[in-house]
């Protein structure tokens, strides 16, 4: 049976290799390492969120620990989230895009650090050992989602300037051609 904290350390040194590939870049395709990086994150964030915190907490309270770490968690995930959807929406090419990313991990290896030496102890031998296979089975169905590639949005912002960009999608939500909503289908 697979151990769920075992899993999560798995995941761990995962971002961590990436996290490490993107910093020995000197140039190439970053948005590549920042793509995959970012989906790695956020099936890992939501198999902890809905598996693996509610687990946790559970069995904190039932040995008397406080809960205060897995708090801590979900905030830390939060302010992954912000960087992740702040980070799709720049290019490779951004004034600021590696400080964001940098921020990013520096911010994903303090949570690393915390779950790894203070939560992970608490909870060894106090999990339901079918909580691993619960974790796989939610990340194998998040793996199945179809993910937009950093290829394929270079591509994409590749195919004009970002005036017309704005340009065709007014022309598209109907403004400029008679004003109004358009209907949804």
């Amino acid at each position: 049976m697979p151990n769920a904290i075992d899993l999560l350390r798995e995941d761990h040194e995962k971002v961590k290799d990436l996290f490490q590939h993107f910093e020995g870049m000197e140039s190439g395709d970053k948005r590549e390492i920042v793509a995959t990086t970012l989906h790695e994150l956020a099936i890992h964030t939501t198999v902890e969120e809905e598996i693996f915190y509610p687990a946790a907490r559970k069995a904190l309270q039932e040995t008397d620990e406080e809960t205060d770490l897995i708090d801590e968690a979900w905030e830390e995930h939060h302010v992954v989230k912000l960087l992740a959807a702040e980070l799709k929406k720049m290019r490779a090419g951004d004034k600021r895009y590696d400080a964001k990313f940098t921020v990013l991990a520096e911010s994903v290896k303090h949570h690393i650090e915390e779950e790894e030496g203070e939560l992970f102890p608490k909870l060894e031998g106090h999990l339901d050992e079918n909580l691993g296979e619960k974790m796989i089975a939610r990340k194998e169905k998040l793996q199945k989602r179809p993910v937009s590639s950093a290829k394929s949005r270079n591509a994409k912002s590749n195919t004009g300037s970002t005036e017309n960009k704005r340009n065709q999608s007014r022309r598209s939500k109907g403004r400029g051609t008679g004003g109004g909503r358009r209907k949804r289908a």
